[in-house]
């Protein structure tokens, strides 16, 4: 029985993957020729800091993010505006090229990142960039501060931590003083260093709080600002407690017991209870959400 004719159907054929173009892997592999020399800087001179240690960690979950969002990211995908791609290599490069010349980490791992935004930007386009706006993010803490500005902060909250461990201490009839970020507890003398000024925890502990609130409750960024801004004086709080704890260790047991695992520990657990805290400070904003939702309704 012969087929009735009818009007031709279109043959729909699937559009070709922008990823299969010469250009895209052309940036891919530009990107990955820059990431290695600058991952073996970063592991060389800032991970193995206390500033730093944060960053291969960062770098790890932030790729984790992605990658869950990555098949709803192809599923919406089409090609970026060559010229957008063109003006991010345009400025990320010479700040890549400079860092790199002149061993300004920073601005070497910033021109990195811009780097992997020109990549992303002409595989996805830009409403691929805004779907995963906060894993970039994330990812951003990776790049070190500048070491000059990272000294500038952390001095005064080196001062402001040893001066109310110091008083606190005083207060209850310890023999302590204080000269600068220099204590002195009976016959030992104790330097405040830059891990215990605050701004190590602060920057893991904002890191860490914010892929919380993000797995937690979604990308919000009203209140991801407001409960990084209530991790500020937790992290600065937790340092004062970690500082005024090593120099009652320091003044029972000795410096020696001061300065052994007992330093590293007493960091580890208040950081940790410190990021206890600010799960506990989310739980509470959002049951008072949810009560003032339910009275107003």
């Amino acid at each position: 029985m012969m087929a009735k004719s009818g009007p031709t159907a279109a043959i729909a054929t699937p559009r070709s993957s922008s990823l299969g173009r010469p250009e895209v892997w052309a940036l891919i592999g530009g990107f990955l020729a820059l990431a290695a020399p600058t991952g073996a800087s970063l592991a060389a001179q800032e991970w193995n800091r206390d500033s730093g240690a944060h960053g291969p960690i960062v770098l790890a979950l932030g790729g984790w993010l992605i990658w869950r969002q990555w098949a709803a990211l192809q599923a919406g995908a089409a090609p970026g505006n060559w010229l957008i791609t063109l003006g991010l290599l345009l400025v990320s490069l010479p700040v890549y090229v400079f860092g790199r010349a002149y061993d300004f980490l920073t601005l070497e791992a910033g021109g990195l990142f811009g780097a992997g935004l020109a990549a992303l930007q002409s595989r996805f386009g830009l409403m691929g960039l805004r779907k995963i706006w906060f894993p970039l993010l994330f990812i951003a803490f990776a790049v070190p501060a500048p070491h000059s500005l990272m000294d500038s902060l952390t001095a005064p909250l080196k001062e402001f931590v040893s001066h109310v461990a110091t008083s606190g201490l005083a207060a209850l009839g310890m023999p302590v003083g204080r000269q600068g970020v220099t204590i002195f507890v009976a016959q030992y003398q104790l330097l405040v260093e830059d891990a215990c000024s605050g701004m190590n925890s602060l920057v893991g502990l904002t890191a860490i709080s914010l892929l919380y609130v993000y797995l937690a409750r979604g990308p919000s960024i009203v209140y991801s600002i407001v409960l990084t801004c209530l991790a500020i004086p937790i992290a600065i709080a937790a340092n004062i407690v970690r500082v005024a704890l090593l120099v009652i260790v320091t003044y029972l047991f000795g410096d020696d017991v001061g300065q052994s695992f007992i330093h590293f520990a007493a960091g580890i657990l208040l950081f940790s209870t410190a990021l206890l805290l600010v799960f506990s400070l989310d739980k509470g904003l959002h049951y008072l959400a949810s009560l003032m939702r339910r009275r107003s309704s």
